[in-house]
């Protein structure tokens, strides 16, 4: 009788220890180009409407990138902080301007590190509440309207990254 109650304990054991060592093969949400592009374009667009030249760059939920624009008067530096920009994002999960608002007392150090700076421009894109990318945008005369260029675009693609993130 006692084996007969070990064996079910033992391959209940073995179903229920899988998932604590992880997935062997396993399923993320990023974003793809075509949003990333859609992105980079209306935040281009919404910064001309301001009056301003920006490069924007957008990266994946990985730090990679998917697009990059750099309006016909951007600075060529304007691509780089763009990036670098969103990578802050990435790193931090949070706004750039946020997070530089949060922690002063990092900045200079972060901004040391190869791919990062702490400056206002940079926004999480997220579906279904995941980060699935980050936008940076730079050129336009302060952190704060590149950020709103960004939003602008962000606020525009949100229905549609909320329906693709049900598939």
């Amino acid at each position: 009788m006692k084996k007969i109650i070990q064996i079910p304990t033992i391959l209940l054991g073995c179903l229920l220890s899988t998932n604590v060592f992880g997935a062997d093969v396993f399923t993320q949400k990023n974003i793809g180009l075509e949003a990333a592009n859609d992105i980079a374009k209306m935040s281009i667009d919404s910064c001309r409407k301001g009056g301003f030249n920006v490069s924007v760059v957008v990266v994946d939920k990985h730090g990679n990138v998917r697009s990059i624009m750099r309006d016909d008067l951007a600075a060529k530096y304007t691509i780089e902080i763009a990036q670098r920009k969103a990578n802050m994002v990435i790193m931090s999960g949070t706004p750039s301007g946020e997070f530089r608002a949060a922690r002063p007392d990092i900045q200079q150090e972060l901004n040391h590190i190869d791919g990062l700076i702490v400056m206002q421009g940079g926004l999480p894109i997220r579906a279904g509440g995941i980060l699935i990318g980050a936008v940076g945008v730079s050129g336009a005369p302060g952190g704060d309207k590149d950020e709103a260029c960004a939003a602008v675009a962000i606020k525009a693609i949100t229905v549609r990254l909320e329906f693709a993130s049900n598939d």
